[in-house]
């Protein structure tokens, strides 16, 4: 729980400065909002480049 919390409170901070990926809504969750905004801007430093991303 706690750590849900934590990342819940990092993916707002970063929805401040990368409002196109709605991470304040998502919470970093894959939605097809989400993945239309990384194949329009790119991925950035804090997106998984492991994960399919589009």
């Amino acid at each position: 729980m706690l750590a849900k919390v934590e990342r819940d409170g990092i993916m707002k901070g970063l929805a401040e400065h990368f409002p196109a990926f709605g991470w304040d809504a998502n919470m970093g969750y894959g939605t097809s909002a989400h993945r239309a905004a990384i194949a329009k801007q790119g991925p950035t430093d804090h997106h998984r480049k492991s994960w399919r991303l589009v």
